[in-house]
């Protein structure tokens, strides 16, 4: 008896172990410490922390708390499924601080899987440049479109104190630079951005680098976010096209409609290997419904081909994913009629043998 409660108490001790000697949450994080550099005033300054769930259990995410008010911590999709993943958002707060700082981020998770990981964030936010906006935000721009913005960069300090040079390692974009004004001690510029017309469709987040002529090396480079989302000028609804469970040998038929924000005409609809029957209309117009038949193979299974659209508008056009699954066909009547046949016969050589054998 003394042994089984010994065992009991050892037992509950280690389920209710501190958060740090439980490794298995901590496996799901991509990392458990980011260095935001150094950063200049006002700059949109953000870093996630991906979460997958590796286990069959649905792992659910209570909340993040923050050890610095430098740092303000958020979850983005609490709950996860396995192979799903959620993100530990970090927003350094580069407007109402300045210096170094750092913070240590608690995240809980839910019982009966109960547990706390701790990642950490440090940075260095300059308070002698400060930039406005703090970031290049295009929002939603439509494919094809040339925009525009700028980033106003302010500096107080050495006199000789200058931008030396952008870095960008992204063809969508262009960027210019301006000395807007200089005084003894302060200096303005203006960075503007331009976002050329081949960006693909999607959302896009990428990163410029202001390169100074600051004596330290740590000073020297300054982060400068850029992100926003390119609307597709042909879309397709469904964007996924779900067949679900299809029979083999037996046709199944289903219409997209695919749109344009200026008319078009479809040059080609084209799977890869002639495993779809498509029927499109031939004019120039805004809207467009295109028949799609699929005759499923025996042995198939699941399914998933992309089916790619082309128009004559140039290097526009889009993509949709066809999925099913293949099924096979019911047994017929003369199928089942010889089945049971054959279970009859069966039935009565083991009778006969059984009467033999007495």
């Amino acid at each position: 008896m003394l042994r089984t409660i010994t065992f009991s108490l050892i037992f509950t001790a280690l389920f209710n172990a501190p958060a740090t000697a439980q490794e298995w949450a901590e496996k799901m994080f991509n990392k458990v410490e980011h260095d935001f550099g150094t950063v200049a005033r006002g700059s949109d300054t953000v870093y996630k922390f991906e979460v997958t769930n590796l286990y069959k259990q649905t792992m659910k995410i209570t909340g993040v708390r923050s050890s610095c008010g430098c740092t303000s911590p958020t979850v983005e999709n609490g709950t996860i499924g396995t192979h799903e993943k959620a993100y530990i958002v970090a927003k350094f707060n580069t407007r109402t601080f300045t210096g170094r700082h750092g913070a240590t981020l608690t995240v809980s998770f839910a019982r009966p899987y109960s547990a706390e990981v701790q990642v950490r964030v440090h940075g260095n936010i300059r308070s002698d440049v400060v930039f406005s906006p703090g970031a290049i935000a295009f929002s939603e721009v439509d494919e094809g479109e040339i925009r525009e913005q700028t980033v106003t960069v302010n500096y107080a300090g050495r006199a000789q104190w200058s931008i030396v040079d952008v870095t960008n390692d992204n063809d969508h974009f262009e960027v210019e630079l301006n000395e807007i004004s200089r005084s003894t001690g302060r200096v303005s510029y203006g960075l503007l951005v331009r976002l050329k017309d081949n960006v693909p469709a999607g959302y896009f987040k990428d990163q410029l680098t202001v390169v100074t002529n600051d004596q330290r090396a740590e000073s020297q480079k300054i982060p400068l976010y850029v992100e926003g989302r390119i609307l597709p000028e042909i879309s397709v609804t469904p964007a996924n096209l779900v067949l679900g469970d299809v029979v083999a040998g037996e046709p199944v038929t289903r219409k997209i409609v695919v749109r344009g924000k200026k008319p078009f005409r479809i040059l080609d609809v084209n799977c890869g290997d002639d495993c779809f029957d498509f029927k499109t209309e031939d004019e120039s117009k805004v809207l467009h419904l295109v028949e799609i038949t699929y005759v499923p193979q025996e042995n198939s299974g699941a399914v998933k081909v992309p089916v790619k659209i082309t128009t004559d508008r140039a290097n526009r056009g889009a993509t949709i994913m066809v999925s099913a699954t293949v099924t096979e066909p019911a047994a017929t009547p003369e199928s089942q009629v010889e089945s049971e046949t054959q279970s009859d016969t069966a039935a009565e050589t083991a009778k006969v043998a059984d009467t033999a054998s007495r």
